[in-house]
């Protein structure tokens, strides 16, 4: 694997290590501060609600100017956004931060994302896309664990994720920047830009359902499941073990699934991996009584539909000619976004208004519904039959 693939991937671990610090450090940083927990929930949204902003604004300048200069500024709004928190402590403040945080992130993981797919070929797009799936995933994991250094400096978790985050995007610097394939006179254009949309929906629709299920997934499990843990019983401490089994199993086996995609066909192992985590939550929610039964499904669930965004995008990189993958790529982080915001709201309501009946059995719902449009989804593009 060349240089390229390792700079690239090197800076999503650091991407993922800051969203996973932020998440948590600011929740309780509130918490401590007594601000509550419906305005805490709704700060965290700011993230997300960056990422759909500058969404369609990104292509052009990608197609302009190409992966590096996207990818040099996001990382540069990200790394300044970070050091600023420690300078004015302000619920607003704090609040445009993430906004901005988020408006980096998707600038940086689009242009990673969209150059990873680009120069990837469809024997070895799977593996690729695991690694950076995989690299992120570490980073995710790690970042809460500078939530303990608030003991010390409420500052110094900021501080320290700044640093990292500086080190990780000088190394871009080391890369020779490409264009991607254009397709047409009017492939700057913001006019074209939704007309390539357009293009993508009709030929990779059924692709961005994965992304929008792992959004979903992974704010719901975040967001929903301590609070319905703790209404049924479990104990606060054991959600802290039964939690992070989820992350544990997507590390785990996320090269794995990028490589058996890239053997048996994205399509076959999405199918799989999307029907099998309907059952594992359907066990999940007759057995949630017991902490062992929830650790062992979560993992279990870590290990099959945690892959499901690195997944999505490699099938989506399939459906669509090269000329269609930056459009293609703000799709899948749209579709993600959107399950981000609505998974926790949906849950909430569930935990709320359906009593008795189990939180889990709506993932279960979400992920049947995925298996159903991957069953009778038929591509349009020829290109693909080898990969069904």
């Amino acid at each position: 694997m060349n240089i390229r693939l390792w700079v690239l991937v090197g800076i999503v671990a650091i991407s993922g290590f800051s969203q996973g610090m932020i998440l948590p450090l600011i929740a309780i940083i509130f918490e401590q501060d007594g601000i509550s927990s419906a305005i805490n929930g709704l700060h965290a949204t700011s993230i997300y609600i960056g990422i759909l902003l500058i969404s369609p604004f990104l292509e052009k300048p990608l197609r302009k100017f190409g992966y590096k200069p996207i990818i040099i500024l996001g990382g540069l709004i990200v790394l300044l956004s970070l050091f600023l928190f420690p300078f004015w402590k302000s619920l607003w403040f704090w609040f445009v931060l993430r906004l901005l945080i988020g408006i980096g992130d998707n600038m940086l993981h689009f242009g990673t994302q969209t150059w990873i797919t680009s120069f990837s070929t469809a024997q070895n797009r799977g593996r690729n896309i695991a690694l950076y799936g995989l690299f992120f995933s570490l980073g995710f994991a790690i970042g809460p664990m500078m939530t303990r250094l608030l003991v010390i400096n409420e500052s110094l978790p900021f501080i320290i994720s700044a640093g990292l985050s500086f080190a990780a995007w000088v190394t871009i610097f080391l890369l020779k920047n490409e264009i991607p394939e254009q397709d047409s006179s009017d492939a700057t254009s913001f006019f074209g830009t939704f007309q390539r949309f357009g293009q993508v929906w009709k030929y990779a629709w059924v692709a961005f359902l994965p992304p929008f299920g792992y959004g979903f997934l992974e704010a719901t499990l975040n967001g929903n499941f301590p609070v319905y843990a703790l209404r049924i019983g479990i104990d606060i401490n054991a959600v802290s073990i039964i939690l992070p089994a989820f992350a544990i199993g997507t590390i785990v086996f996320q090269m794995p699934l990028g490589l058996l995609s890239d053997r048996y066909g994205r399509k076959r192992i999405l199918r799989f991996v999307m029907i099998s985590g309907f059952f594992t939550f359907i066990v999940a929610g007759i057995f949630e009584g017991s902490e062992v039964a929830l650790f062992s499904c979560f993992f279990i669930a870590g290990m099959l539909v945690g892959s499901t965004f690195s997944l999505g995008i490699s099938y989506m990189a399939d459906l669509l000619p090269k000329k269609l993958l930056p459009a293609g790529n703000i799709m899948c982080s749209v579709f993600f976004s959107f399950g981000s915001i609505t998974g926790p709201f949906i849950g909430g309501m569930m935990i709320q208004y359906a009593q008795g009946v189990s939180f889990f059995y709506l993932i279960s719902l979400m992920l049947l519904s995925i298996f159903i449009a991957l069953f009778f989804f038929r591509p349009q593009n020829h290109e693909i039959h080898s990969y069904e």
